[in-house]
């Protein structure tokens, strides 16, 4: 196992980052800093500069724009886009939706979507969660029933990430209520924001932003070609895509930032315990990253996808963010209170959903469990 960048990956980090140096628009890399909000406009501009530069969709096949570059690049070029401050690249379209399409996908459908997600013409948003529906999936009520040359959608998703900003969302719906086995009789849709029937009411959260919400399905007619793999055989797409999803959470780049920004910024503090927690924190986000690398040495010599154990990187990577909101809040001054409640305090409120998303910690756990370790 060989852990250590080559000279050839070392000069390809220092072309990326040369790269970010110039074209990562100041304003944009302010705003991240600052923590300020991104409105829609902000992201996919973001998205259109790294397009027009070709860098935008990586691990897609170069015949539909992905950049031919090996798994050890990839992931290169994603932790400098975090460690530089960039924008994030909105995962529900490039890193979900598209590697499902091309999974499991007709050509039609590669064809009509692909194109657009690259480019940045649709905003993509994920339909999973519902009320009583989030790390117990397979309890979904939302319901389709096929009506001739479409589906009629009835029920409801709550947490839609963005969904406000959204042309598009790809959703789980059940087809098929008589079935023994949860698992079963669950489809995935494509199914256009701008249906009749679809409602979308904000749900404000602590911090006061509005980044999530509810979306209701009232008689929507989805065209039956919208219908991704088989009927009934949604589980199948569901589970390879959070592969995709919990290999993203990690955000070692970006971690790796803010505690360049916390070392800075607490350099005064003598406070025995607060230094010893940075220091722990600094140790389990190197041996993160010694993880993360191990997975791609595999990933590099097998040229297979990361099993169960991927959730290792989504646990340890969602708690190390978290840790570092909380020294954050701990270094602050806390007599400029206006400071500590604009920039640390949204921040904070946003990490403490890391540890739920994309399958909560405590399910990763059981899949580690149960997969990996036999139990």
């Amino acid at each position: 196992m060989d852990l250590n960048y080559s000279a050839e990956e070392l000069a390809f980090r220092d072309e990326v980052r040369a790269w970010l140096g110039k074209n990562l628009p100041r304003d944009l890399a302010d705003k991240v800093s600052n923590y300020d909000h991104l409105s829609r406009e902000d992201l996919l501009r973001w998205h259109r500069i790294l397009a027009k530069q070709g860098w935008v969709a990586p691990s897609w096949p170069k015949e539909w724009g992905g950049t031919g570059w090996n798994v050890v690049q990839r992931y290169i070029f994603e932790e400098e886009l975090g460690y530089a401050g960039s924008p994030p690249l909105i995962p529900f379209g490039l890193t979900m939706c598209a590697p499902v399409l091309l999974r499991f996908g007709t050509e039609a459908q590669k064809k009509r979507f692909l194109p657009r997600i690259y480019q940045g013409e649709d905003f993509w948003c994920q339909g999973y969660s519902e009320p009583g529906s989030g790390s117990d999936l397979a309890s979904l009520k939302t319901k389709a029933v096929r009506d001739q040359d479409s589906y009629v959608v009835n029920g409801q998703k709550i947490w839609t990430t963005l969904g406000h900003y959204a042309d598009w969302i790809f959703c789980l719906v059940r087809t098929d209520p008589t079935v023994e086995k949860r698992q079963e009789g669950i489809s995935f849709l494509l199914i256009d924001m701008k249906s009749p029937g679809i409602t979308v009411r904000p749900l404000i959260l602590m911090d006061g932003a509005h980044e999530v919400n509810e979306v209701f399905f009232d008689d929507v007619k989805v065209p039956a070609e919208n219908l991704v793999f088989e009927e009934g055989k949604g589980w199948t797409v569901a589970k390879y895509l959070l592969g995709h999803e919990r290999m993203n959470t990690g955000r070692i780049g970006g971690s790796k930032r803010e505690l360049a920004k916390l070392k800075e910024s607490s350099s005064s503090i003598t406070d025995t315990r607060f230094r010893d927690r940075l220091a722990r924190v600094e140790v389990e986000l190197m041996a993160l990253e010694i993880t993360n690398l191990r997975f791609l040495d595999q990933m590099r010599r097998s040229g297979q996808p990361p099993g169960a154990d991927v959730s290792m990187l989504k646990i340890k990577g969602t708690e190390i963010q978290q840790m570092l909101t909380e020294l954050a809040m701990q270094a602050a001054d806390p007599a400029d209170a206006a400071k500590l409640a604009a920039s640390h305090g949204p921040r904070y409120c946003s990490t403490r959903k890391t540890t739920i998303y994309a399958g909560s910690n405590e399910i990763q756990r059981n899949i580690i469990a149960k997969m990996t370790l036999g139990l």
